[in-house]
């Protein structure tokens, strides 16, 4: 069997490295097609359109469809040693079905451990260098349009902006207000807010500050102070696919502080964290399922057997998007959300299980 094991292993590895690689490949023609007038407008050179783009699109795909191509390299491998009637060989020899898939789940453990330590920590990194080439060549210079901007930047202080100038890193019309209950204990306004690089800090021009204790109430005016905030200039760039360019870590602090601030649109950060967990998980459940419709011979041959592997993997991507799209809209959970399609899947495993070889 350990003969056995190692073939199947390494047929298996070897097949998925193929379909990846060719899969990737069709993605990065396709993608340049698209995005070849805003090559030839924008003018990288081309070691920016290499380095900066391509080297760095090449990993996130490979990853992102690591688990759907072990599904398709389990059913075509599998499904050509079951027109060879090798897997009949194999099974009449006394080996149970649940030993043969012994190697499949080995190779799929090594390649579910490989994509989350990638996009855990590795392909964040990429992503950055890759996000900031699309941001400054396809998307073009990126312009804060915000107007009248409200800002919950800690659970009990509110900030407010009439507009904001991400070139020079200013805002006109500052408050600043800390709210206790339904009463307003403290309010800051000026005329001018700026960020200085140098002290890390904002200041504030021409400021007044208001404080209500109680019956009392008190101000303060001045022409100049800095001020610390949880509010970073960050938090007026582009925000642009930015959940892909956090290490898993970041990302952890990232939503930790979203949280702190009670603010919007966490639910894709948090879809974002739950799927790195999910996506080891889905490459063992497809290739469970990936062997089990495409280990008996069929009289449709290889053909029927890969299209089926294709039916269930579209049906895969469908069922994930949606239930994603649903939890960015706050209308489900994001952790049911992106386990729901593996949970769903499993199930259908464990109906297919009934139809195996004995």
């Amino acid at each position: 069997m350990k003969l056995l094991d190692a073939y199947i292993f390494k047929r298996f590895l070897k097949t998925w490295i193929f379909v990846i690689a060719m899969i990737t490949l069709i993605i990065c023609v396709v993608d340049y097609t698209e995005k070849i007038e805003d090559f030839i407008r924008r003018k990288p050179s081309t070691g920016e359109v290499l380095f900066d783009y391509y080297l760095n699109l090449i990993p996130y795909w490979a990853n992102t469809i690591s688990p759907l191509m072990v599904f398709i390299s389990v059913v075509f491998m599998t499904a050509n040693m079951a027109a060879r009637t090798e897997i009949i060989a194999i099974l009449s020899s006394g080996v149970s079905f649940l030993r043969f898939t012994l190697p499949y789940f080995m190779a799929a453990t090594l390649i579910g451990v490989f994509t989350f330590l990638m996009v855990a920590y590795v392909i964040p990194r990429a992503n950055r260098t890759r996000i900031a080439f699309e941001n400054k060549y396809v998307k073009g210079e990126y312009y804060y349009e915000g107007r009248d901007v409200h800002l919950k930047i800690a659970p009990n202080v509110y900030a407010y902006l009439e507009s904001y100038n991400n070139a020079t890193n200013t805002g006109d019309r500052f408050t600043l207000e800390r709210v206790e209950g339904n009463q307003l204990k403290e309010k800051l306004s000026s005329s001018r807010i700026e960020w200085n690089p140098k002290k890390q800090k904002w200041t504030v021009y021409d400021y007044t500050i208001r404080t209500i204790d109680g019956q009392t109430e008190t101000l303060r005016k001045g022409t100049q102070l800095d001020t610390t905030l949880t509010l970073r200039p960050k938090d007026f760039e582009s925000t642009y696919r930015l959940w892909e360019t956090f290490t898993l870590t970041q990302l952890n602090d990232y939503i930790a502080e979203l949280r702190l601030r009670g603010s919007d649109g966490i639910e894709t950060y948090l879809i974002e964290k739950y799927t790195r967990f999910a996506n080891p998980f889905s490459v063992l459940i497809l290739t469970a399922i990936g062997v089990i419709v495409s280990a008996r011979k069929s009289r449709g041959g290889v053909g029927l057997q890969i299209a089926l592997g294709f039916g269930l993997a579209f049906a895969y991507i469908l069922f994930y998007l949606l239930s994603s799209g649903i939890a960015a809209k706050g209308s489900m959970p994001p952790l049911l959300a992106v386990w729901l399609p593996n949970l769903t899947f499993t199930l259908i495993g464990l109906v297919l299980y009934r139809t195996i070889p004995r």
